[in-house]
């Protein structure tokens, strides 16, 4: 099969809420858009996410029930979870800045040191933020700072929090294109109990569960209705 192009992906892809049971898909091509989902940006490169990807009937039936049994989970031959893993950012810039270390031997030694200050002191200090507490204290001289020169305001908990789900959607998007070029199905869910499912996959608890992504092949019915965006020229403004 002819993979679609990037924008034939982009109008393939509909929200499909009904999944045609006689139409199996392939988990290794799903695993493999979930492996093209790792090349999607993130804040600082740091790829604070995880996905689980639900294969056996036993599991996709519990995860359907929490998720209100939907018919966009319950139709589903395979579901992938979007998590996002902000506690893992000790480990993920330990990965960078070995990453670092290791392929840029020889390179200006400036630009090194640029790039392991930024992971070594600067992230570091940000991510600290997580805790109530001290993102507050950093959220008020953030907020002096900038009385006299342009400073990043985003410092807070709840800010980082939004950061990390920005990156997690960008990965869980990347997935859902490249399921649509190869003509796959998918429909992301935020209709979910997120405490059970939290227990259904044995998360830790600073875990932060993206969304649920039913995937397959759609039905006839399996879009509901046409496609309604607001018109362009409501939400573009050019300055």
């Amino acid at each position: 099969m002819k993979e679609k192009t990037v924008s034939e992906a982009i109008n393939f892809r509909r929200s499909v809420r009904k999944y045609d049971p006689k139409k199996a898909i392939d988990t290794n091509l799903v695993k493999k858009c979930i492996e093209q989902a790792r090349l999607a940006p993130t804040s600082s490169n740091l790829q604070l996410w995880e996905f689980y990807h639900i294969k056996s009937r036993e599991y996709l039936k519990k995860v359907a029930k929490v998720c209100y049994n939907q018919p966009a989970a319950k139709t589903a031959h395979e579901l992938v979870i979007p998590v996002v893993r902000l506690d893992l950012w000790p480990e993920r810039i330990k990965a960078n800045v070995n990453f670092i270390k290791n392929t840029n031997k020889g390179k200006d030694d400036n630009k090194i040191k640029g790039a392991l200050d930024y992971y070594q002191n600067i992230i570091p200090k940000l991510y600290r933020g997580r805790k109530k507490i001290t993102g507050f204290i950093n959220g008020i001289k953030s907020n002096l700072s900038g009385i006299k020169k342009v400073t990043y305001r985003e410092v807070k908990a709840g800010d980082l929090r939004v950061v990390g789900h920005k990156s997690c959607a960008l990965a869980a998007q990347t997935f859902m294109l490249s399921m649509s070029a190869i003509g796959y199905d998918t429909c992301p869910m935020e209709g979910f109990d997120s405490v059970r499912l939290k227990s259904l996959l044995k998360l830790p608890k600073d875990a932060e569960i993206s969304m649920v992504i039913g995937c397959g092949i759609r039905q006839k019915d399996g879009v509901y209705g046409n496609r309604f965006r607001i018109p362009f020229n409501e939400i573009y403004f050019k300055k």
